[in-house]
């Protein structure tokens, strides 16, 4: 099968099976399930070419901002990072996700472990190998494209990276809340325990116990709290890994409004981009052996997003029109 002579329904078959597999893997599959015989390099060139095409639709059709404006909810900016092994070495392609999802029930600090939330009611992903900067402006173009003005109630989700925050603040507006994953919190909490008292139960139980302080005290207060531990320690170490957990949670401080969101049934977990980042790139374009050249991995992305975003059908229903 020359992929000059393929139907809409056959390129649409051989971009999933491409996506899904290794090329080679999906031309055997192709011909086991659909008695159809095409080469690993025909797979590869039509995903690269309706890749590019996924890419540039996601952001220009006014498919995926009527799916998004008529979805209830408030909107969450999430992204994240994967290394990707590329012919230039390994490069981090970075996923961004802007989604929707109506509040949950209110929960407590000591309920953040078991609240459930409610699943998003829509999101859409774009990825890119790129700066930083060419990332951030990729960012405001989506919010326009799915109709999330400036002044819309917006959440940016993310962990500590320096470089997330300063393109999040020049390109939403200024009423975004802001919140650090509070996973990655709990982790410079149980690092902080482990310089304390070692390896082992006692550390484990003071971070957990400190994260439960955070939660329900917020960040300003919680430093309070850090000043008079500080302030009573008296061994050397144990004052150092204090003071430089405090330095963190200052860095960080107005990101910790967490017994507030919990209280309005708001996420402070960045699960979703981590699963986005493990399921949607990672299990693609990390496989064994595999190094792509940057152009060529992004394509493979975007259709992998477009998946994700839950707009594989009116992407393949319009290039059938």
């Amino acid at each position: 099968m020359d992929n000059r002579r393929m139907s809409q329904a056959a390129r649409r078959m051989l971009s999933l099976a491409g996506m899904s597999w290794p090329f080679d893997t999906a031309s055997k599959r192709l011909e086991e399930l659909c008695h159809i015989q095409v080469s690993d390099d025909t797979i590869e060139r039509v995903c690269q070419e309706e890749g590019e095409r996924a890419g540039r639709w996601t952001t220009e059709s006014d498919a995926p901002a009527r799916a998004f404006t008529q979805a209830k909810g408030q909107a969450e900016f999430y992204t994240d990072g994967v290394k990707i092994n590329t012919v230039d070495g390994w490069r981090e392609m970075r996923l961004s996700v802007l989604a929707k999802r109506p509040a949950a029930l209110p929960a407590t600090p000591q309920q953040w472990k078991e609240r459930v939330l409610e699943e998003p009611t829509a999101r859409v992903a774009v990825c890119a190998i790129a700066p930083s900067n060419v990332v951030g402006s990729s960012w405001k173009r989506l919010a326009r494209g799915l109709g999330v003005a400036p002044a819309d109630p917006l959440s940016v989700i993310a962990d500590g990276a320096k470089w997330i925050w300063i393109e999040a603040a020049k390109r939403f507006g200024p009423d975004t809340q802001w919140v650090v994953d509070v996973f990655h919190v709990s982790e410079h909490l149980h690092a902080c325990g482990k310089t304390m008292h070692g390896e082992g139960p006692p550390a484990r139980q003071w971070a957990e116990a400190q994260l439960e302080r955070l939660i329900a005290m917020e960040g300003p207060r919680f430093i309070e709290e850090l000043d008079r531990q500080i302030d009573a320690a008296k061994e050397t170490a144990v004052r150092e890994a204090l003071e430089k957990l405090r330095a963190y949670v200052n860095e960080n401080r107005d990101s910790l409004w967490y017994a507030t969101r919990l209280a309005q049934g708001l996420p402070i977990g960045s699960g979703l981009i981590e699963g986005a980042c493990k399921n949607t790139i990672g299990a693609r374009l990390k496989i064994n052996s595999a190094r792509w050249r940057v152009r060529r991995a992004e394509r493979i992305g975007s259709l992998r997003c477009l998946e994700y975003s839950r707009q594989w059908e009116a992407f393949w229903q319009k290039r059938a029109a």
